[in-house]
């Protein structure tokens, strides 16, 4: 796998964790566990996802 490949797959994970925080109506302690990992990653290649966050949350 590439690294643009990987780096295409954290943020299609990242979008559906986010997808299914939006959903929930309760407190998930392993999926604010997932997206605190995968936030990790995708920062540790620079990656921006204040505008990811913004589309989905808001």
């Amino acid at each position: 796998m590439t690294e643009e490949e990987v780096k295409q797959n954290l943020i299609d994970r990242y979008v559906m964790l986010l997808q299914i925080k939006a959903a929930e109506t309760g407190t998930n302690k392993v999926l604010d566990i997932q997206l605190a990992v995968t936030k990790v990653k995708l920062s540790s290649y620079n990656i921006d996802i204040e505008s990811i966050e913004k589309l989905i949350l808001e």
